[in-house]
């Protein structure tokens, strides 16, 4: 036993330094996005290769493995308490998954990603696709040599999914998103038809940068965001990092001439923060101290500011306050008014400026690429075209540059092929959440309008937020709701708020 135990210290010992070379690499990706010097950007993606590779190594070692192996033995393992179990688990996993792929390929890789992002910020800056074509080639074969590598079932884009949402397969993808493009695109047609154009013009004026930044903080501390945890910063596209529970950034990004951009921004990535800042003390500092998967993940950022942040409720709250930030600004502007502005749903081609009834369509492009660029029956060369066709095809627009095309996200550049759908699935998690919160709080609308968010926050983090990864994807809907993944529940949110919204029969 006492054997068993010396095993159990060193590997739990093991997880705490790969988690700390992941929070030094994450302090400097960190530092890249939020305005290192150009000039420091080859010599620092290369700092990043290496620490990931450091850490990749540990987590592949020949010592892992044995440990991995005594520890999952049947009366070992049943001995191991929760976390442990689940330590154990995950590290398993990620184990076989990581020895698969050489360490030089795996350092290769890192570091042609780190420097990658660097320049489809400035591509996409140019609208310059030819720029970053090369990299995202090199990015995708890559990709494709892994999945082949890890193996899968069905279908190459499996292998990637398992990396975001661990059981997750396209064919349970095809069928989720077929209900909801079968009934989400009769909705935005009869949105369309309806004839009703809500006022927004109050929300393009000039809105003063620092004003904004000082309501944002306002808000999210309201929200229960802990600044001593925490701060904001500014960069092209926003983002939050989880370093610890100490330490948690957000960032966004302010239009000068638009109000909700960077608002709505910020409350997204606090929801990512609220769940990050409240992980259990017993699992902080190891590599369970994280989200459960980028869908489970999602599904707070859009609570906070789809459920919560762009209710009726919530403005009734803090239109006055944003109105005293704003002085002469707002004056004149009700809440029926601003509520409906900012709901206002049309079609767009900016994925993170589309609006809750529409962003759904543009995840399902972004999965049809992927899935068959993965499977190899496009190119990257050809994505350009096959881009602005799809959203000819889901949304009737075309862009008028690849600036605000196929260069619009960070993901590819990072090669995070496989975490779109994530997008998605959070929309469909953050329904059925709302609706079990509601049952156990059926004063929910009473508390957003009160400003009281901590009998929330309380309930999300006794059953999401202190388990970080000790909680399993598959079983975590059900753990938190009591049912399966049920599509119907966004569908039926989507219809009535937007069929209030647009007097829709």
């Amino acid at each position: 036993m006492s054997n068993t135990n010396e095993i159990k210290t060193r590997f739990m010992e093991r997880l705490r330094t790969i988690k700390s070379y992941g929070e030094a690499v994450g302090l400097l990706l960190w530092d890249l996005r939020t305005g290192a010097p150009k000039k420091g950007v080859a010599q620092r993606s290369k700092t990043v290769g290496l620490l990931h590779t450091e850490a990749h190594k540990l987590t592949v070692s020949d010592e892992m493995g044995k440990m991995l192996e005594a520890l999952a033995q049947p009366d070992v393992f049943t001995g191991l308490s929760e976390i442990e179990q689940r330590a154990v688990e995950t590290m398993k996993l990620q184990y076989d998954r990581s020895r698969k792929i050489p360490t030089d390929q795996f350092q290769a890789y890192v570091t042609l990603t780190a420097e990658a992002e660097s320049v489809w910020e400035e591509a996409k800056r140019n609208a310059d696709f030819k720029a970053f074509q090369p990299y995202l080639e090199k990015i995708v074969d890559y990709n494709r040599k892994f999945a082949e590598l890890w193996g899968y079932e069905d279908h190459p884009y499996n292998a990637l999914l398992e990396d975001y949402e661990p059981g997750l397969t396209v064919r349970q993808l095809d069928e989720w998103f077929g209900q909801v493009k079968d009934q989400l695109v009769p909705l935005v047609a009869q949105v369309k038809d309806s004839g009703i154009k809500p006022d927004t013009s109050f929300l393009n004026q000039p809105f003063d940068k620092e004003k904004q930044l000082a309501f944002n903080r306002y808000i999210v501390q309201e929200l229960g965001y802990d600044f001593n945890a925490g701060r904001i910063d500014e960069t092209e596209h926003p983002f939050a990092i989880g370093l610890n529970p100490g330490d948690v950034r957000i960032t966004t990004r302010f239009k000068p001439d638009e109000l909700t951009f960077a608002l709505f921004s910020t409350i997204h990535e606090c929801g990512h923060a609220l769940y990050e800042q409240n992980i259990a003390e017993e699992i902080a500092g190891t590599t369970l101290a994280q989200g459960a998967s980028y869908g489970i993940h999602e599904s707070q950022s859009r609570f906070w500011e789809i459920f919560i942040g762009m209710s009726r409720p919530f403005w009734n709250r803090y239109l006055p306050e944003l109105q005293k930030h704003f002085p002469g600004q707002l004056d004149e502007v009700t809440v029926d008014q601003f509520y409906r502005a900012i709901n206002k749903s049309e079609p767009s081609l900016i994925r993170i400026e589309a609006d809750e009834l529409t962003y759904n369509l543009h995840i399902m492009i972004r999965y049809e690429i992927e899935k068959q660029l993965i499977a190899g029956q496009i190119e990257v060369k050809d994505l350009p075209e096959i881009w602005n066709a799809k959203y000819e095809e889901y949304l009737g627009l075309r862009p008028q540059h690849d600036g605000e095309g196929v260069l619009q996200d960070v993901h590819w550049s990072g090669g995070s092929f496989g975490y779109f759908p994530s997008y998605s699935l959070g929309n469909m998690y953050a329904a059925q959440i709302t609706a079990a919160i509601r049952r156990d709080l059926p004063n929910l609308d009473e508390l957003v309008e009160q400003g009281e968010f901590a009998p929330i926050k309380n309930w999300l983090t006794e059953r999401i937020y202190r388990h970080g990864a000790v909680m399993k994807p598959e079983r975590f809907i059900v753990q938190v709701t009591g049912e399966e993944l049920n599509v119907q529940y966004l569908l039926d949110h989507l219809k009535t708020k937007f069929g209030e919204l647009y007097e829709l029969e």
